[in-house]
């Protein structure tokens, strides 16, 4: 069993940064890959980031790429997300995820991952 907890959301106007984290518990931390997706209202969950068990390698999506960053701390069993230039459209609920099965897969499918946060709030006003 992996508990995450995410942290660190709120509300910010456009071009502002946030940095959420996500603490892990249960499991060897260093021992999978994480994830960062975010689900919209009214749309599917979407894939943001995903980082390997070293932080050697990380994967974004398009849409995010260049003004966010995750990486991972396996000393304190924390990834995190550095949102810059945020912009409304980024308005969603945030959830990281482990891949405990796979710990150098940087998966961008819901299915990649069996662990879940219980998400956070990031509201971007115009």
């Amino acid at each position: 069993q992996v508990q995450l907890v995410e942290s660190g959301g709120g509300l910010v106007q456009a071009g502002a940064s946030l940095r959420l984290s996500c603490a892990a518990s249960g499991r060897t931390f260093s021992n999978y890959a994480m994830g960062w997706f975010r689900q919209a209202p009214g749309k599917e969950r979407e894939f943001v980031a995903a980082i390997n068990w070293s932080g050697g390698n990380t994967y974004y999506a398009y849409s995010v790429k260049g003004r966010f960053t995750i990486s991972r701390d396996n000393a304190k069993n924390t990834v995190y997300l550095q949102m810059n230039s945020l912009k409304p459209e980024d308005t969603a609920v945030y959830y990281c995820a482990a891949n405990t099965h796979h710990s150098d897969y940087l998966g961008d499918h819901i299915d990649d991952y069996d662990y879940w946060g219980q998400g956070i709030q990031v509201t971007v006003s115009s």
